[in-house]
């Protein structure tokens, strides 16, 4: 726990070895109210427990682990670290580092440990974030310039060049959370500027769709977690769900239906598909998850058979569910539009 919540207490690498060095010469392996908790093994033996390590370096981490209170030091009248017996043998005095403190601060180091957790989790959950922006914001910025769209791809680029700069370092919530918000913003605008002539005038050749055999390597063991992810909403589908009929949506999106083997029966079949159909059209599976998170399955199905529908006039598939999954999340995107617009071009 004292590993995880080390920065709390600012101790180092170095600082806490020579703590387990401490632990390690304790004789109990807990350690346990009421009994003799000093250690005092002589800085010579430290050092060689501690792998050869410099007695000036050992004092300088004994001194950081007294100032911050985890361990005591209790000295003797002539500065040496020993204990002293009764007659029957049983320890009356000893001196040295007195390891208790520990032991009455384990709720407190708990807690810290917990915190720090929660935390390195955010970051790296925020880091993902960033780091799929970068890449969303790369894939566009090349899109514009094959479309003969420059204008504002100079800012969108300079800011990539910048967050790509500062990624090489561990950055903090605050650091992550700038680049977060100077990335979307940009991404979302040439998203909304870009969209219409990549669906309607820039023909390209899909990343990757063929047929069932041909992208069997790419079904993986997570589609039955993607597909498991939101499984409870079937078993009681809302009013809404029941209102939404599926038929229309396999009639403007003909292109998935020869990956379904026994067929598309209801929401679940086809969220079922969907999931086996996303890393066929290059659609990743955090990707996925994420658009079933901001849509709901059912949406994000949807939203999927729209894109394959699409695949031949969508560079990237995987930044464009992106983009549309961060849409969804605010409240401005559900694949309605998109399928009657497919209704149409099918009519």
């Amino acid at each position: 726990m004292l590993t995880s919540a080390r920065e709390a207490y600012e101790l180092s690498d170095r600082t806490l070895r020579v703590l387990a060095v401490l632990l390690g010469v304790h004789r109990e392996r807990e350690l346990i109210d009421g009994t003799s908790l000093i250690v005092y093994a002589s800085n010579a033996t430290l050092c060689e427990r501690a792998h050869g390590m410099p007695e000036s370096t050992l004092r300088r981490h004994l001194a950081a682990l007294v100032a911050s209170g985890l361990i005591a030091r209790h000295d003797s009248p002539n500065g040496k670290r020993y204990q002293r017996r009764d007659a029957f043998g049983s320890v009356v005095r000893a001196y040295g580092f007195d390891l208790r403190p520990l032991l009455l601060r384990a709720g407190e180091i708990s807690h810290h440990a917990r915190a720090a957790d929660i935390r390195r989790n955010e970051i790296a959950l925020l880091r993902e974030e960033v780091v799929l922006l970068v890449r969303d914001a790369t894939e566009l910025a090349q899109l514009g310039h094959g479309a003969g769209y420059d204008n504002g791809l100079d800012a969108i680029e300079d800011a990539v060049i910048l967050a790509k700069r500062h990624l090489r370092r561990k950055l903090g919530l605050d650091d992550l959370a700038a680049i977060r918000d100077r990335l979307q913003p940009l991404v979302s605008a040439l998203v909304d500027k870009l969209t219409p002539e990549v669906e309607e005038t820039v023909p390209v050749t899909p990343e990757m769709i063929g047929s069932d055999s041909q992208n069997e390597r790419h079904t993986q063991d997570s589609d039955k977690t993607l597909i498991e992810l939101k499984e409870h909403s079937f078993q009681r589908p809302n009013a809404q769900l029941e209102k939404k009929a599926l038929s229309p949506i396999l009639s403007a999106c003909p292109d998935v239906l020869p990956y379904a083997e026994k067929g598309v029966s209801d929401w679940a079949s086809f969220v079922h598909l969907m999931a086996r159909v996303a890393p066929m059209a290059g659609i990743d599976a955090a990707t996925w998850q994420e658009a079933c998170r901001a849509m709901g399955p059912e949406d994000a199905a949807t939203t999927l058979a729209g894109i394959v529908q699409k695949v031949g006039t969508i560079r990237s598939p995987g930044a464009y569910l992106r983009s549309l999954s961060r849409k969804a999340r605010e409240g401005g995107f559900t694949p309605d539009a998109m399928i009657s617009s497919l209704q149409r071009k099918a009519a």
